[in-house]
């Protein structure tokens, strides 16, 4: 397929699978791209990880395109993930309604849909971006509709020194049973100080109103940092954010009383959730300058020349060498709650999400790492860019993923260059309606 990202178009198909059209071969490239081997914004392939579509005949599949590099190979298994998958013989069994019944078919022809595409192109520019093995194909189940928790959000926008791309998707385990996104974000700009404030939460999969928990944490975050802004506090005092946005949860639970022990035990089991939050400021000399503070396993990295360094959270790892997959939530409070500073060459990427996206990364030598280091390397123009990068199928990684991206504002393209944007030709755009 064709898909548009924010920088460059890529071809890709997808595998056969057990519930998806088999791999066939890609469609020619998309009518308007530049000259075969480079990319639209006329930058040569060997900039990037992934060569640019070919031309038919060329003989590179996208599969050869896109194998993990060694060590790095998905495991084996059908289903969304292990653990995830449909009873026996359910994806062969007709729908007992009448009504519901209808002749197999094959892959359906794109020009029986209707969702936007480019002449040429053979699926929706926003089909997954399928890395190794593929998680199988399903229509997610809707969540539980109170609270209203959408599948995928995502935003972008830029201050006069920042610029702030983020996304949130349901990951496929809860697409595939029917449970909320639990992770959640929530990020403002502090226009007085020029700062950005941001809270990054994962609920704790084995609390049933985790989600909620993470809505919870993250608004009192942001908020209460955003008033200590106000009051020019000399610098945030991350222990009152941690124990307000703590003190929440177990409001929840209370109803406004002062909670019994049982009452926290109960908010700990019903609401656990993890929590990332901190301030981020470009300073004078066009470096930005991070202050985080975080309970639980969520993280944060700095991405600088291709390479991912960590700043904080991941799984701690224990003395036999594996990782513990053990959590600290609040409300749980640690003994010691202390923001910590950091600074980001201009060149590079502040990046702060859950181990949704954390545990596929690893240490970002791997696929998973080359792709998010090309396409983040520079701030994407299309805010939904960012979702559609973090939303990847690669079997086994079946969790939510929530990121947050910051760069300063001049690493951003406003040229309106090619890329930028791409018209729907009038011929090819047909009667609406």
């Amino acid at each position: 397929m064709a898909r548009l990202f924010g920088r460059r178009w890529e071809g890709e198909e997808e595998p056969q699978g057990p519930s998806g059209p088999s791999g066939a071969a890609s469609p020619p490239g998309a009518p308007g791209a530049p000259g075969q081997g480079r990319t639209p914004d006329d930058r040569a392939p060997a900039d990037g990880p992934y060569p640019v579509r070919r031309g038919p005949g060329d003989g590179l599949s996208p599969a050869e395109r896109l194998s993990p590099v060694p060590g790095h190979g998905a495991s084996t298994g059908h289903g969304p993930s292990a653990g995830h998958r449909a009873p026996a013989g359910e994806g062969q069994r007709a729908p007992s309604s009448p009504s519901h019944q209808r002749q197999a078919r094959g892959p359906v022809p794109a020009q029986e849909t209707r969702e936007p595409r480019l002449p040429g192109a053979g699926l929706p520019l926003w089909a997954r971006i399928i890395l190794g093995r593929p998680a199988a194909r399903f229509e997610p189940k809707p969540p539980p509709a109170d609270p209203y928790r959408p599948d995928t959000l995502f935003d972008g926008w830029s201050t006069p020194e920042l610029t702030v791309r983020l996304a949130s998707v349901r990951g496929d385990a809860h697409r595939f049973g029917g449970q909320p996104r639990q992770d959640d974000i929530v990020v403002a700009s502090h226009e007085p100080t020029g700062s950005v404030v941001f809270a990054v939460a994962d609920g704790v999969s084995s609390a049933p109103q985790s989600h909620v928990g993470a809505a919870l944490v993250c608004r009192t975050a942001v908020a209460d940092v955003l008033q200590q802004l106000d009051e020019e506090r000399p610098q945030v005092d991350w222990k009152r954010t941690v124990t307000a946005a703590a003190y929440q949860l177990l409001m929840r639970v209370t109803r406004g009383s002062d909670p019994t022990p049982e009452q926290q035990r109960e908010a700990q089991v019903l609401l656990a959730t993890t929590l990332v939050t901190g301030v981020v400021r470009l300073t004078g000399s066009g470096l930005l300058e991070v202050n985080l503070v975080h309970v639980g396993d969520s993280g944060a990295w700095m991405l600088h020349k291709k390479r991912f360094h960590p700043l904080l959270g991941g799984k701690e790892e224990r003395a036999d060498g594996v990782f513990s997959s053990a959590v600290s939530a609040l409300p749980w409070l640690p003994p010691q709650i202390e923001g910590t500073w950091y600074t980001v060459p201009e060149d590079g990427v502040l990046l702060v999400g859950t181990d949704g996206f954390g545990d596929p990364l690893g240490d970002g030598t791997g696929i998973i790492g080359s792709m998010v280091a090309y396409e983040l390397g520079r701030p994407p123009r299309e805010p939904q860019a960012l979702a559609q990068l973090l939303d990847f199928s690669r079997e086994t990684f079946d969790d939510d993923r929530t990121l947050l991206a910051v760069w300063p504002r001049h690493r951003l393209d406003e040229s309106g260059s090619p890329g930028a944007a791409t018209a729907w030709p009038h011929e090819a755009g047909g009667a609406t309606g």
